[in-house]
């Protein structure tokens, strides 16, 4: 069965060929309009879609040397995400499936982000997924495909949200986590001891408390001081936020290992590309003795293969929609258990 993914929830238009064997291609067209802004402009992000996303599927459907009579269903994000952004990719997945005579499936990104693992791998099931990233920072048990029950989900900001608001404070261009993540590598977590918020109650998180922290630890500072540590210590500074929230993303996760008494453990989302994460989660999984799967870094941020992906297991399932597909903003947290 060959699957053709469409994602457009936010800023990055990408289309990839899945087979239920090999991925056969994986096309992602960038947004760069964004940067001067500091954030992502959803008018701007829609009107790119709109520009690029023929000639994306075009090139993906060129890569994976296949013509639409040989695509068996077209998978599309349905949401969460920007509402315009969502538009333009679902009303093109629903074009071509009238043009193609094909089904469509509708994909939930953050579903989707879990199944990013199956693109290289074959994660055993039942499994505990961490999904974290710009916008989302949830724990699920997953005890077989499609089959997702919430146990974590954060307060307020996400995790990647942290990095992000952080790294502006701290003079870094946006996105600031990537730039985070490169800095740590160089620097001495132990630099200062940020707060490690809700470390042992439940499985929820919250990072908002962090950032009014290194805010606090900043306006505290004399200005030649201040000029001081974000030009001598930048790394370290970078280190210890970087430890801060990967502490507690790996404190939660072991917790959810404990509790559902699983072996397999994903975690997924642009944040799982963070290398120190990486480090930790490795530890912790030799540690627990249980089976580690993060995807390759370029299936860690918003891709079509993971939606391809995820749009192979639903089919399998017979899970097809129709023209009332309608996308959705926020999630629809009422179809997960908890």
């Amino acid at each position: 069965m060959l699957i053709l993914g469409i994602e457009s929830s936010c800023d990055e238009t990408a289309a990839a060929i899945y087979d239920g064997a090999r991925l056969l291609s994986n096309v992602v067209a960038s947004q760069k309009d964004h940067i001067e802004f500091g954030g992502i402009v959803p008018e701007l992000a829609s009107r790119a879609h709109e520009r690029v996303i023929w000639e994306t599927v075009q090139q993906a459907l060129d890569d994976a040397g296949a013509d639409a009579g040989e695509i068996d269903a077209i998978a599309v994000t349905e949401g969460p995400g920007l509402m315009g952004s969502l538009l333009v990719g679902l009303c093109f997945a629903k074009g071509l499936s009238v043009q193609w005579n094909k089904p469509v499936i509708g994909v939930n990104h953050i579903d989707a982000h879990i199944y990013a693992a199956f693109i290289d791998a074959k994660p055993k099931l039942p499994a505990i997924a961490l999904v974290v990233s710009g916008g989302h920072t949830q724990i699920f048990h997953v005890p077989s495909p499609l089959n997702h029950l919430l146990m974590g989900n954060t307060r307020d900001d996400a995790a990647g949200e942290a990095f992000d608001k952080i790294g502006k404070m701290i003079g870094l261009p946006y996105p600031a986590g990537p730039a985070i993540d490169q800095l740590a590598t160089h620097g001495n977590p132990g630099f200062y001891d940020f707060p490690r918020a809700m470390m042992k109650k439940g499985l929820d998180f919250s990072f908002s408390g962090l950032k009014t922290s290194v805010l606090y630890f900043l306006e505290k500072m004399k200005p030649e001081e201040k000029e001081r540590v974000l030009s001598d210590h930048m790394n370290d500074l970078c280190a210890s936020i970087s430890a801060a929230i990967t502490d507690v993303l790996i404190y939660k996760l072991q917790r959810a290992i404990k509790q559902a008494g699983v072996k397999s453990v994903i975690i997924a989302g642009g944040v799982s590309a963070n290398r120190m994460l990486r480090r930790k989660a490795a530890e912790m999984a030799e540690k627990q003795g249980v089976e580690l799967h993060i995807p390759n870094p370029e299936y860690c941020t918003d891709n079509a293969a993971m939606i391809a992906v995820t749009g192979w297991f639903k089919a399998q399932q017979g899970l097809y929609d129709d023209e009332r597909l309608k996308p959705y903003a926020r999630h629809q947290w009422e179809k997960y258990q908890k």
